[in-house]
């Protein structure tokens, strides 16, 4: 068996095609199916984030897969095979173990050391298994990536100060208001990467924090940690006359608001600017907002500047992590090739596959 990877992240793509690659959590096991039907994986995973879109394959031979799961990847989101393959990466062992092992460490995020992706990796593997796309070489492979990425972070630096995507979110608005204490922010969607923007905007004393999540006993949840006011989810466009900033971050599949949303609302608003800091992916607000007077929009890759910044001196941390990622690599393959593979000997000198 070889292990292969063909993705895309947000390097090599900008948002609008994240976004139409995306796979919901429901969409998951039809998905994981078709893989190992019409693909022919014997083993498969999918990793999908608002940063990535990335299938990890088990296969007896090479020959063909790359080109089969771009095929699959095109159909999935109907982007023409030509324009997708361009933004495609396609690594086989040792890389793209390698590749796994360094993103479940939070060394190829957008947030440098991020532990969001600590717990997406994690729950790639579990709907994976649960779907009965996964085996022994899976099983041993992301229980070794998440191992590596503990001892990373135990072990290193990496994590040491390390902003995540919810607390950038935060940083941006406070950019635009300057001081935020007055201010009355709503945020959409109780995920993980609401609840750390949650987090930061309680420490940096929102006069008034309001939540509303899909589940309503999870804003509830949220909002008695947080001393924040739950609101219901069909009174999100009454909330846009009365919030300063709003942070959405949902699974939605489709926008919640649209450009008639805001420009319908703005006149009543008396000239008061309205912030929109959408985390969604797909994006959960129409871009075409960001061009009404006084709303600010920003999504996923417009915080890519302030993230940049953070990441500056923390080269020795990324180096340190490097070395404990290749030990565990190298762990990894001596375990399947004495227990597990039967053709690693002839796969060891693979690289990066186009």
């Amino acid at each position: 068996m070889h292990i292969i990877v063909v993705g895309l992240n947000h390097r090599s793509a900008p948002i609008e095609l994240r976004e139409r690659l995306a796979f919901r959590r429901e969409q998951l096991p039809q998905a994981l199916a078709r893989l190992r039907d019409e693909v022919g994986l014997q083993e498969a995973a999918i990793l999908s984030t608002c940063n990535r879109v990335e299938i990890y394959a088990g296969v007896p031979e090479l020959n063909g897969t790359i080109r089969r799961l771009q095929r699959f990847l095109s159909d999935h989101s109907s982007v023409p095979m030509p324009f997708l393959a361009e933004r495609l990466y396609s690594h086989a062992e040792p890389q793209s173990v390698r590749h796994l092992f360094a993103v479940a460490s939070g060394l190829d995020s957008m947030v440098l050391g991020e532990a969001e992706i600590l717990h997406q990796v994690k729950h790639a593997y579990a709907w994976a298994s649960e779907a009965g796309a996964t085996g022994k070489v899976f099983h041993g492979l992301f229980q070794r990536a998440l191992n590596a990425a503990k001892a990373v972070r135990a072990q290193t630096m990496i994590g040491h100060g390390c902003m995540s995507i919810g607390t950038v979110a935060v940083e941006l608005a406070q950019k635009i208001f300057t001081d935020l204490s007055g201010a009355v922010v709503l945020l959409v969607g109780a995920g993980k990467v609401g609840e750390l923007a949650l987090h930061q905007l309680a420490r940096r004393g929102v006069r008034e924090l309001r939540i509303m999540n899909r589940s309503p006993s999870r804003a509830t949840n949220l909002a008695e940690r947080y001393r924040a006011i739950p609101v219901p989810f069909e009174r999100l466009r009454a909330q846009l006359l009365e919030a300063d900033i709003i942070v959405s971050s949902t699974s939605a599949s489709a926008a919640m608001l649209g450009r008639e949303d805001i420009a319908s609302i703005m006149p009543a608003r008396h000239r008061r600017p309205l912030c929109l800091v959408d985390l969604g992916v797909p994006r959960n607000i129409d871009p075409r907002v960001g061009t009404i007077e006084r709303v600010h929009l920003f999504d996923v890759d417009d915080l890519q500047g302030l993230v940049e910044h953070a990441h500056h001196g923390r080269q020795h941390a990324v180096d340190d992590s490097r070395i404990i990622i290749e030990q565990k690599v190298e762990c990894f393959l001596s375990w399947w090739q004495r227990e597990v593979a039967t053709c690693v000997p002839s796969s060891l000198g693979l690289a990066a596959v186009r």
